[in-house]
C-alpha cells in the first residue's frame, strides 16, 4: 500500500516530529551550553541526587530507630539541595527547559497519534433492557455514599429491588446475590467496594446476567477504569434505563475473584495485621523492615509462562495491565478486554538496587509481563494473599487466571469516560517520521 506522505495531515505530523526532536534536543542543550562546564556537574549533580534519594527511601523503610530517621532527612534535603542547586546555577534556563520538554512530548505524541500505536478502545454493545434488577448496597462503604447520594430511593424508583448490607454483622454477598438470581434478578449491582463487587460480578459472570457497577466505594478502581463518574455515584444508576454494554474480563486468584487485582509479598503482609486498618502508616513502617529485608514473609516465586521470577519482595497481578510508562496515567489501565492478567515484579535487595529502580530506564529489580496465566508460590504452604484489598490466607502454589469476556457490565451511556491514552513516545519512529519526504 502506497501512504501519500505529502498529504496535509503527514506533512503536519512530519513537522510535529521534526518540532519534537528539536525541543527535545534544546531542553537538554541549553542548560548544558548555558552552564558551561557547571551544567555539566550540575548534571551529574542531578543524578547524584536523585541516587541519594533512592538509597535513602530503601534505607528508611528497611530500617528502625535514629538510623530510620537520619534516612529521612536525607531523602528530604537531597531533592531540597538539588533544586536549589538548579535553580542558583540555571536561573531561567530552569523554566525554559522544562518548557522546551512539554513542547517535545506534546508535539512527538501528535506525531504518532496517526501511526497505529493508540491503543483500541473498549467496544460498547446495545444493552438489553431488564425487568428485576437488583442491587446490594453498603450503607458505610465510602463514609456513607449510599445515604448521601440517595442511591436507595432512586434505584427503587428505577425499578431495582435493594438490600441494605447490615454493617454490625457479616453477611455472605455472594449468597445474597446467588439467592437473588434463584428469586429471578435478571441484574446484579453493587453499591460498595471493589472487594464486594468483586464476588457478585463473578455470581452476575456464572449465570450470564448482566452487572451494574454503583461507584459508592473509597477509591473505586474499577469504576475509574470503566469510565464513569466517581464524583455522582448516583448517575451509575442511569444504566438501569439509558444503558450501554461493556464485555470486561475477570481475573481469579485460586477460586477468589478480583475485579482489579491480587497482591502477594510485602504490601498482602502488611495488611493482614489486626492493627493496619486503625494505623496504616505506623503498622507499615513496623512491618517493613523485616518483610524488605526477607527477616520475615514467605519466599516467592512467579511463574509467567516460560518465564520465571525468583525471590520478589512483592508481585501485583492485575484484571489487565496498568499503565507503566506515563506518570499521568499510573494505576489506570487503558482497556479491560485484552484478555490478559498484568504482572508487576519488584526485587530489591540494597540500596543500590533502590538507586538503579529509579534511575535505570530497564531496571533488573521490576519486571513488566502479561500473560493468561500466573501460578505464584512459597516456600510456606501458605501465603498471605489481597484480593482487591481483601486479606486472604491460601495455600500454595496460588494459580491466578483471566476469564476474557466474562463479564456484561452495564454503564449509563452519557458518562466521562476512559481518558485517551497517549501514544508511547518512540524517539527512532520520530526520526525515522521526520526524515520523511516524498511517497512512501
Amino acid at each position: 500500500m502506497r501512504v501519500d506522505v505529502n498529504a496535509p495531515a503527514w506533512h503536519g505530523q512530519r513537522w510535529a516530529a521534526r518540532t519534537a526532536l528539536a525541543a527535545a534536543a534544546l531542553a537538554v542543550l541549553l542548560p548544558l551550553g548555558y552552564g558551561g562546564l557547571d551544567g555539566v556537574l550540575l548534571l551529574a549533580a542531578g543524578l547524584a541526587g536523585g541516587a541519594v534519594t533512592a538509597a535513602a527511601v530503601w534505607w528508611t523503610l528497611t530500617r528502625r530507630g535514629p538510623a530510620r530517621w537520619l534516612a529521612a532527612v536525607l531523602a528530604a534535603v537531597t531533592p531540597t539541595v538539588v533544586v536549589v542547586l538548579f535553580v542558583v546555577t540555571l536561573g531561567w534556563v530552569l523554566v525554559l527547559s522544562p518548557v522546551l520538554w512539554a513542547v517535545a512530548v506534546w508535539s512527538g505524541r501528535y506525531a504518532l497519534r496517526s501511526t497505529g500505536t493508540r491503543p483500541r478502545r473498549m467496544k460498547e454493545h446495545r444493552a438489553r433492557s431488564v425487568r428485576r434488577p437488583f442491587l446490594l448496597m453498603n450503607p458505610r462503604s465510602g463514609g456513607g455514599k449510599v445515604e448521601r447520594f440517595g442511591l436507595r430511593e432512586k434505584a427503587e424508583r428505577l425499578g431495582a429491588r435493594v438490600v441494605l448490607l447490615d454493617p454490625e454483622e457479616h453477611q455472605d454477598v455472594t449468597a445474597l446475590a446467588r439467592a437473588a438470581v434463584a428469586e429471578g434478578a435478571d441484574l446484579l449491582g453493587v453499591a460498595g467496594g471493589d472487594g464486594t463487587q468483586a464476588l457478585v460480578a463473578a455470581v452476575a459472570a456464572e449465570h450470564d446476567l448482566p452487572f451494574l457497577v454503583v461507584c459508592a466505594g473509597t477509591r473505586n478502581h474499577f469504576a475509574m477504569d470503566l469510565g464513569l463518574d466517581r464524583a455522582d455515584p448516583a448517575a451509575c444508576l442511569d444504566a438501569l434505563t439509558d444503558g450501554v454494554e461493556l464485555r470486561v474480563d475477570l481475573g481469579f486468584a485460586a477460586d477468589h475473584p478480583f475485579v482489579n487485582n491480587a497482591s502477594f509479598g510485602a504490601y498482602a503482609a502488611v495488611v493482614q495485621s489486626p492493627a493496619y486498618r486503625d494505623d496504616k502508616i505506623g503498622t507499615t513502617l513496623e512491618l517493613l523492615p523485616d518483610l524488605l529485608t526477607r527477616q520475615r514473609g514467605p519466599r516467592l516465586t512467579a511463574r509467567i509462562d516460560a518465564t520465571t521470577l525468583d525471590g520478589p519482595q512483592a508481585v501485583l497481578v492485575s484484571n489487565n495491565a496498568y499503565r507503566t510508562d506515563d506518570p499521568v496515567g499510573l494505576g489506570r489501565r487503558e482497556r479491560l478486554d485484552s484478555g490478559l492478567l498484568g504482572i508487576l515484579g519488584v526485587k530489591v535487595d540494597s540500596a543500590a538496587e533502590a538507586a538503579a529502580l529509579l534511575l535505570d530506564p530497564d531496571p533488573e529489580g521490576l519486571a513488566v509481563l502479561s500473560a493468561r496465566e500466573v501460578i505464584v508460590g512459597a516456600d510456606r504452604p501458605e501465603i498471605e494473599v489481597g484480593v482487591d484489598g481483601e486479606a486472604l490466607i491460601l495455600p500454595t502454589p496460588v494459580h491466578c487466571r483471566i476469564v476474557p469476556g466474562a463479564l456484561r457490565v452495564h454503564v449509563p451511556r452519557k458518562r466521562p469516560g476512559v481518558p485517551e491514552a497517549q501514544p508511547r513516545l518512540n524517539w527512532r519512529q520520530l526520526r525515522k517520521l521526520a526524515a520523511t519526504a516524498g511517497r512512501a
